[in-house]
């Protein structure tokens, strides 16, 4: 919105109108403002939920302390949700298809999360929606964006090439937009990979194959990153300060995929247009910081399925969109974990009690964070340590640009 406006009156001449121009000062004033509205609306919010009693009613009360959170007000995510679109409005383009996609996915999973916890709330059933409509759901936001991708001109890359010449070294673009089904895979010299490479054997027909092989990748990623985020929000500020920090790595990788001498610098995919999706990240971080006001230990609200479904479809189509979706089983390494640890928790059970005659478990709990909570580590030490478990794997994720 504002985009448009100081874009006109920098074609009329008005001083300083023309700095909304700059990525970088429109993504900073999208994160301030996230950040402001998330703690400034955060209280308002939770006053209101407090008010209309609309709290946690179960929340693993066998666990050492969490009988204290009953009560503790929940949905909190509709305040992650407004302050990530509000400042989006305000400072991005949103005529461009990365926004529109981001916005359509956030509201899409906001959706569907606020159905699942409205169902626990209020009609009292503790398994929420039921898990084959979520997975429906999930699956619907992956098709829909990989269709987008796979339709929409906007949606190109460029490949940078190194050549040289005389003894000295020159980089040349190449202008040739082309739509592609290649990603990036990590710690691989030449690390573009297309996914149409895998179905060379059925010749004219394997770069359609590797349209619908790349559907298929969206989907998986976009329904595995969900839910890992969604099982990771068991502890106070768990989920939103790992996702954070995801959120600044994914903010960094989308500003280096959509400048084209940094791209070509590191060798890597160059995204046309993609410099709007910085502005929806920046905001994304914000909201989250805000909202960590407000949910750290101890929380004074939880997010629920509005907030945790949201912020894994955000963080998984993001990273498809700037091609990276292969880095995340090292960036979101705390979703993929605490996902894999009820997967073997559940299938371990199932087995040994066939076997048996009774079920037996690998953790003490599941989620994994909760394993820890039973060992008696209290709860802020659990969610620091994979806050700075979190920040080596941003780390890791970033330097695999360079080690290949």
């Amino acid at each position: 919105m504002f985009y448009y406006l100081f874009n006109y009156f920098s074609q009329l001449g008005m001083p300083g109108a023309g700095v909304f121009k700059y990525i970088s000062f429109r993504a900073a004033l999208a994160f301030i403002c996230a950040l402001l509205i998330a703690t400034f609306i955060g209280k308002k919010i939770i006053q209101y939920l407090q008010k209309k009693q609309i709290g946690e009613t179960i929340r693993d009360l066998d666990l050492a302390g969490q009988m204290a959170k009953k009560g503790t007000p929940t949905m909190g995510g509709v305040i992650i949700i407004v302050s990530i679109l509000v400042p989006v409005l305000f400072f991005a383009k949103l005529d461009n298809i990365y926004i529109i996609l981001m916005v359509i996915s956030t509201i899409w999973l906001g959706i569907m999360g606020f159905w699942d916890d409205y169902i626990k709330v209020f009609k009292k059933d503790k398994e929420g929606m039921k898990g084959r409509y979520k997975i429906i759901g999930q699956i619907g936001i992956g098709f829909l964006v990989a269709m987008t991708l796979y339709l929409s001109d906007d949606v190109v890359i460029r490949e940078n090439t190194t050549t040289i010449r005389q003894d000295t070294e020159v980089v040349e673009y190449v202008n040739k937009s082309e739509k592609s089904t290649k990603t990036t895979i990590p710690f691989v010299k030449n690390n573009n990979f297309d996914y149409s490479y895998i179905f060379t054997w059925a010749g004219e027909n394997a770069q359609v194959l590797g349209w619908i092989f790349f559907m298929l990748m969206v989907i998986i990623v976009v329904t595995a990153v969900s839910n890992g985020a969604n099982l990771t929000d068991g502890l106070d500020g768990l989920s939103t300060g790992v996702s954070a920090i995801i959120g600044i790595t994914l903010v960094i990788l989308a500003y280096l995929s959509s400048h084209v001498e940094f791209a070509s610098y590191l060798n890597i995919m160059y995204i046309p247009n993609s410099e709007e999706l910085v502005i929806f990240l920046c905001a994304f971080v914000g909201a989250l910081i805000g909202f960590l006001w407000y949910n750290a230990y101890p929380a004074q609200v939880f997010m629920g399925d509005t907030g945790s479904l949201m912020i894994g479809g955000v963080i998984a189509v993001s990273a498809i969109i700037i091609r990276k979706e292969l880095l995340l089983p090292i960036l979101c390494g705390i979703f993929f974990v605490e996902s894999l640890s009820v997967i073997l928790q559940t299938s371990y059970f199932k087995y040994t009690r066939k076997k048996y005659g009774e079920g037996r478990r690998i953790f003490l709990m599941a989620p994994l964070h909760h394993h820890y909570q039973k060992k008696n580590i209290p709860e802020s030490k659990i969610v620091a340590r994979f806050w700075i478990i979190t920040i080596l794997l941003a780390m890791l994720t970033i330097i695999t640009l360079k080690i290949r």
